[in-house]
């Protein structure tokens, strides 16, 4: 959510900007919302003046009273009932129009970093730079299910019976390399200087709001019946709700946080649950990193977190590359974006693993997480993004580590969390 001031003085800066996100149909909005503050602060300003009048009779009647100007003392008297009921009306009013406002301001997209690309949708998203070589080796690649099924690593059959479509069962040396994988995230990130956080699982409302979009909320998130809650898409949004109302010391900034959780999300959408593998589902495991830092700082923390996801990824021998989000790939309260994608070399493309994004003051404008320094009081700048995001990160481990006898390679990063174990045998003999 974007500052009703710069919008009030800004209001072509904040059209353009939604043009940029091709959401042309909310340019309406800007007007309206200008339109509702005018009201909101003629309301507030009369209020004011009231208030101001409603003290100097007050002391007018009292003075009256000493003097035994009884009669006059009942006309101040009755004025200030008057008024009274004109400054109810004004408060009510006030409410009213103050709802309206942040109900329009919530839906106003941030302002994008003048860094961003310009384009429609994913499909216009910009390469920035790839790391390792992406090679496909001379023996066929197997779908990443058929590689976890050689390891009798995967059961969707009985997960269906249990849960439906879009859950799953990981076994045996297929759980275990998961939970390896989690497990050297959350080191890697500690070894980075984060705090490592377990998360509630489950937020309110309240903080929902604050975190992400109206849209975002209705696509993804599962409420829990009969009760203000909610099952998190990601840890982030429990990471930054932790400061909800918060004044943060500045002395204190930046808070660098690493959080283990697992992430519910409804997926809703064309592209559907797949049905044979794990690549999106309704279930899965995250560790993520989330900061809270000073305004000026918060692009070099940016490029400092998308790195870090791609130190990791080389670290167990998979290439990545980074692809900038452009203008309308954007959610409403990202700054700005990027992608971190692995190589898939079954697929000879790369597709996402992590994301990596700055959202501004907008988090923190919504759920009112401010510090205060020399400069006064202000609100910090969050950021968020993904260490890895498993099943996904799994699929990228096994296509780029399984050899042509079906064996997969454990890289020496993560042999510690797999009892030493450099390979991985199919239980059947071949994939």
């Amino acid at each position: 959510m974007i500052d009703i001031k710069f919008l009030r003085e800004n209001p072509e800066v904040v059209k353009e900007n939604i043009r940029k996100k091709f959401q042309e149909e909310k340019l309406s909005l800007v007007d309206e919302v200008i339109g509702l503050d005018a009201e909101n602060r003629r309301a507030k300003q009369e209020g004011d003046d009231l208030r101001s009048r409603r003290n100097k009779i007050s002391k007018e009647i009292g003075a009256l009273m000493a003097q035994g100007k009884k009669e006059e003392a009942e006309e101040k008297k009755t004025e200030v009932a008057t008024g009274a009921k004109r400054l109810a009306e004004l408060e009510a009013l006030e409410t009213e129009l103050q709802e309206k406002i942040t109900k329009i301001m919530m839906v106003i997209p941030n302002i994008i970093d003048p860094s961003v690309p310009i384009g429609k949708d994913d499909s216009e998203n910009v390469e920035i730079q790839k790391y390792g070589e992406p090679t496909v080796p001379d023996f066929e690649i197997p779908y990443h299910a058929d590689i976890l099924n050689s390891i009798n690593g995967l059961d969707k059959e009985a997960a269906g019976r249990t849960s439906g479509n879009g859950f799953y069962y990981l076994l045996g040396d297929a759980a275990r390399i998961h939970s390896a994988m989690i497990s050297y995230a959350r080191d890697f990130m500690i070894d980075k200087g984060f705090t490592y956080c377990i998360p509630p699982f489950m937020i309110r409302s309240s903080v929902v709001n604050g975190v992400m979009s109206f849209a975002e909320m209705e696509a993804m998130m599962y409420k829990i019946e009969g009760e203000d809650l909610y099952l998190i898409g990601t840890s982030e949004h429990s990471m930054i709700g932790k400061f909800k109302g918060e004044l943060v010391p500045e002395n204190q900034l930046p808070v660098t946080m690493t959080s283990y959780s697992p992430c519910f999300r409804k997926e809703v959408g064309s592209h559907g649950i797949e049905e044979r593998g794990v690549y999106r589902v309704h279930q899965f495991e995250k560790q993520e990193m989330v900061v809270l830092c000073k305004p000026e700082e918060s692009m070099d923390w940016y490029n400092k977190m998308w790195t870090y996801t791609v130190d990791f990824f080389r670290s167990l021998d998979i290439p990545v590359r980074t692809l900038e989000c452009c203008s309308g790939d954007l959610a409403d309260l990202k700054v700005k974006s990027c992608d971190v994608e692995a190589w898939s070399p079954r697929q000879k493309k790369f597709f996402e693993v992590g994301s990596c994004s700055t959202l501004g003051d907008a988090q923190a404008r919504r759920l009112g997480i401010r510090t205060k320094g020399e400069n006064g009081t202000y609100y910090v700048h969050t950021l968020n993004n993904t260490v890895l995001a498993s099943p996904r990160g799994l699929i990228a481990f096994l296509e780029n580590n399984v050899q042509a006898d079906g064996s997969i390679n454990i890289p020496k990063a993560l042999r510690p969390y797999m009892g030493g174990k450099e390979k991985v045998f199919p239980k059947n003999g071949n994939v």
